[in-house]
């Protein structure tokens, strides 16, 4: 197994080498000028060639490319055109907010999927089949930013003043303080990698409110999730719920589940013992490759419920030509792709002995 994994994170290298080329050529052939479009008004021939000189965009692409890699080995991302911040702490300040919200959709979507799904093959061709279907079919065709405006709607204007209103934006509450575990660990003199870490987590409010205590920062970060992670994660709580049930299905038709009948075992034993953990191999790989929708449809949900995330972010870089953040976002969200990748590989072994490696 450590071979396996070992090999697997080898073959990872070249696919991150191209994925910085592809990102790096395609954001230098985006039509426009950096410095015309941050500067605006202001931006004189020799206004712009002092920024282009003080971002190294005067030299040769190749020198460019060399240098930027170079950079990304030591671990440096470099600095945004627009704020001249660098690259990595726009990213711990952004990306823990899309991780919290891609993560609280994964489980609405994975935990009533599957649900869903069992349920439905449970019960084929009944009426709640055909409602769960549907409802999943429905799901599916309802865009991430139609739904998250009917959710605002619905749960923040029609339903305002009732025990189910919840808040249509934000992250928290106006005037709800969050104190950084940071502060609160003692470590604001550390500047390390630690420091990085506990920034971080800090970044990820639910996190915070359980690490520290702060259960009203955790309730409160909690409730302005729910409306956010529920539109992000309905297409994909629709796509597993298909998965699910036609894996399933196929699986209650096997021998072997008629043999555990025929000796006396409860359906649900069955379903639960016997049918739903050799289903689960189509249903980990689609939950996998969920994840990649989560990203890419939090830009939407992250603009709609007025959410700071990477979403937002990657927009606004793109829309100014901000190549150090498009290009060091992207690269991280590639790199966890990967992970996932890897993660859902090693998954299989352990679902499927005969696919562990000799």
């Amino acid at each position: 197994m450590t071979t396996y994994i070992v090999r697997r994170l080898l073959i990872t290298i070249p696919v991150l080498f191209g994925v910085i080329v592809l990102v790096f050529a395609i954001t230098r052939i985006l039509p426009g000028d950096p410095c015309r479009i941050l500067l605006g008004e202001r931006a004189t021939d020799a206004a712009c060639n002092v920024f282009s000189h003080a971002h190294g965009l005067d030299l040769p692409i190749s020198q460019q490319f060399v240098s930027y890699l170079g950079s990304v080995s030591r671990g440096d991302l470099g600095n945004s055109f627009r704020d001249s911040r660098p690259v990595t702490a726009l990213l711990i300040e952004r990306l823990p907010m899309t991780l919290e919200l891609s993560i609280f959709a994964l489980l609405f979507a994975t935990i009533v999927g599957i649900t869903l799904g069992v349920v439905s093959a449970y019960r084929r061709n009944s009426a709640v089949d055909v409602v769960t279907m549907a409802f999943a079919n429905l799901g599916v065709s309802i865009p991430v930013f139609v739904l998250g405006l009917l959710l605002a709607f619905t749960f923040a204007i029609l339903l305002k003043g009732t025990p189910f209103a919840l808040p249509p934006s934000g992250r928290l509450t106006p005037g709800l303080s969050v104190v950084p575990l940071a502060v609160r660990w003692g470590l604001q003199n550390d500047h390390g990698i630690l420091r990085a870490i506990v920034d971080f987590l800090s970044n990820m409010y639910t996190v915070n409110g359980l690490l520290s205590a702060q259960w009203g920062l955790f309730l409160d970060a909690l409730r302005h999730l729910i409306l956010p992670a529920v539109a992000l994660g309905t297409i994909p709580l629709a796509i597993i719920a298909r998965i699910t049930r036609s894996s399933l299905l196929d699986v209650l038709g096997l021998d072997y589940v008629r043999t555990a009948r025929a000796k006396g075992l409860s359906d649900g034993r069955v379903v639960r013992k016997h049918a739903l953990p050799n289903a689960m191999l189509p249903m980990v790989t689609i939950i996998g490759l969920q994840i990649g929708g989560l990203l890419s449809g939090a830009v939407l949900t992250e603009t709609i419920f007025g959410l700071p995330g990477v979403g937002q972010a990657t927009y606004d870089a793109i829309t100014s030509h901000d190549f150090a953040v498009i290009e060091g976002f992207v690269l991280v969200i590639a790199l966890a792709f990967l992970v996932i990748n890897l993660i859902v590989d090693i998954s299989y072994a352990y679902l499927d002995p005969r696919l562990r490696p000799s």
